[in-house]
């Protein structure tokens, strides 16, 4: 998928005016906010922390903030221009050293030195552990198609972008210090300093608290490591801010006109928002998104490694089928593991194939217009991703070919070669239930028995090329006839009673081994009339739940 900035559609920008998707929400306040500015070009940044490599939030944040880019510039048709700057603050202090490298011991010395003053402990092809992060960072980004514009702290800060600003801090340092320390501890209010000296000695971020600021001189004042004091220029990359006045004070010097963030910096909010007035800027909008939650409840935490990573996503469906995910509910804590792929693989698909029929007020509202920042592609999916899982389920396949084969058979002259999307799921499919799908297969009561004997009897009238609503219509009947599975809540097409949802969850725990699947006669249809005969014969003879 492309996030390169595309022709806008004429359509499209009248259509914008109306729009009601959350992207156009956010666009709307930053448009006013251009306005009242008199801005003629808007600046959109993410920030991201290169201690390690590029996440799952890193994606989330790119992509969200390209969703809202764009609805600014149909909802400005274009005459305003836009920049997203992806900033990584690799001139942070390594505060400890990560688990995934090859030798803790060699970069002991090098701890609480700047990220890009850290060697490179995995290759020798970057000049630090810093530039090593940033280019998988470029990587990252450059594989999902964004347009932005990379930005590098320590580049900023020595090559003297950030010198206004920081002399600015200098000048205004009582009211920068007025905001912080009502915010700290007792304790860490005695040391606390919104700059961080970087030593002469050792090269080390100190955290350690001025004993002069000279606003004339640009300069400070503080003890180094050998106890002796030195005084240094503010300027030319000697020091940096603290993070949270460095936030304010980035979106100060950028002229920020959106960011958003997590759920954990919204108590910061305010206060990255006060700095950066203090230094002359004035804050940008602001998006709070909820945090991701793992399979209990609980927050994703790196560290804690409870989340799921973007390349094991990748390994299981697509990037889209992520995107997609992303779009849906940013401001809902929503729980973030392997059982929410299928979902999101088949409403994509769903919602593309929904979109190529939509005018352009509703395209505005299909999430896949977000994802690829216009109408998506047109896919024939004849079977779904949920189908194939209980295909491989039922099959248990070797090999590609052997899904292609039922496949095939299902729906004619549909191949690898004519539908490589479906191809692709069918891997994914694959790869999922062998790392995934716990079956549980139990055996059947008497009734049960006596329902799937009956069920096989009505399948072997059916043609072996029955459709699949022939096969649940001819399971209906069935089921109509046992009182357990009769609905009196429901009317069934003769007058009686329906038929309930605990019948078709007895063939997906008896013949699948899972509590629910898609429509039972779409996957007999797939699997093969005859084949599903034998597999409730298999259940029958106890071959089934003997298995689990």
């Amino acid at each position: 998928m492309s996030h390169s900035l595309p022709p806008l559609d004429p359509a499209a920008i009248e259509a914008a005016v109306t729009a009601r998707a959350w992207p156009f929400e956010e666009a709307r306040k930053v448009v006013k906010r251009a306005e009242k500015l008199g801005k003629d070009e808007v600046i959109f940044e993410t920030g991201y922390g290169p201690s390690g490599k590029p996440h799952i939030g890193t994606f989330g944040e790119v992509l969200r903030t390209t969703m809202v880019r764009t609805a600014f510039r149909l909802l400005t048709g274009d005459t305003i221009k836009t920049r997203l700057i992806c900033f990584s603050d690799d001139m942070d202090g390594m505060r400890k050293i990560p688990d995934n490298v090859p030798s803790r011991e060699a970069l002991e010395p090098f701890l609480q030195k700047p990220l890009t003053a850290v060697p490179d402990p995995w290759t020798n092809e970057y000049a630090s552990f810093g530039d090593h992060n940033n280019a998988m960072l470029r990587r990252f980004l450059d594989t999902f198609g964004f347009d932005y514009e990379f930005a590098s702290a320590t580049d900023y800060y020595k090559s003297g972008k950030f010198d206004e600003m920081l002399l600015r801090t200098l000048e205004r340092y009582d009211d920068i210090m007025g905001v912080m320390l009502p915010t700290l501890g007792t304790e860490r209010q005695a040391t606390y300093s919104p700059i961080l000296p970087l030593s002469p000695i050792s090269g080390r971020v100190l955290y350690v608290p001025m004993k002069e600021v000279n606003a004339a001189d640009g300069t400070v004042t503080f003890e180094d490591e050998d106890g002796r004091d030195v005084t240094i220029p503010v300027t030319g990359g000697n020091v940096k801010l603290q993070w949270k006045p460095d936030f304010g004070m980035r979106w100060a010097a950028l002229g920020v006109d959106f960011e958003m963030f997590g759920k954990d910096h919204q108590t910061n909010q305010v206060i990255y928002d006060r700095i950066c007035a203090i230094l002359g800027g004035t804050p940008p909008e602001h998006y709070v998104y909820e945090l991701f939650l793992d399979e209990e409840g609980q927050k994703i935490s790196k560290s804690k490694g409870n989340g799921i990573t973007i390349d094991e996503w990748l390994t299981y469906a697509s990037s889209e089928s992520l995107a997609l995910y992303m779009f849906q509910k940013p401001r809902t804590a929503k729980r973030l593991y392997f059982d929410v792929i299928p979902k999101a693989v088949d409403e994509y698909y769903t919602f593309a194939a929904k979109a190529q029929g939509e005018d352009a007020g509703q395209l505005l509202e299909n999430p896949t217009f977000h994802i690829h920042s216009q109408r998506p592609p047109a896919y024939e999916m004849p079977v779904s991703f949920a189908l194939l899982l209980n295909l491989a389920t039922a099959s248990n396949p070797e090999s590609r070919e052997v899904m292609w084969g039922y496949i095939s058979a299902y729906a004619a002259g549909v191949t690898p070669q004519t539908h490589p999307h479906l191809d692709a799921l069918v891997g994914y499919a694959m790869r999922y239930f062998e790392d995934f799908v716990q079956k549980s297969y139990r055996a059947p009561d008497d009734l049960e028995r006596k329902a799937l004997e009956d069920l096989s009897k009505v399948f072997a009238s059916l043609p072996q090329d029955a459709n699949g609503e022939a096969i649940q219509n001819a399971a209906l009947d069935v089921a109509r006839e046992i009182e357990r599975y009769q609905d009196h809540k429901r009317l069934g097409p003769h007058g009686g009673p329906g038929v309930s949802g605990a019948f078709f969850q007895m063939l997906y725990q008896v013949l699948i081994g899972q509590e629910r699947g898609p429509r039972f006669g779409s996957f007999a249809a797939l699997y093969g009339v005859e084949n599903t005969r034998k597999l409730i014969e298999k259940a029958l003879n106890g071959e089934l739940a003997s298995r689990t």
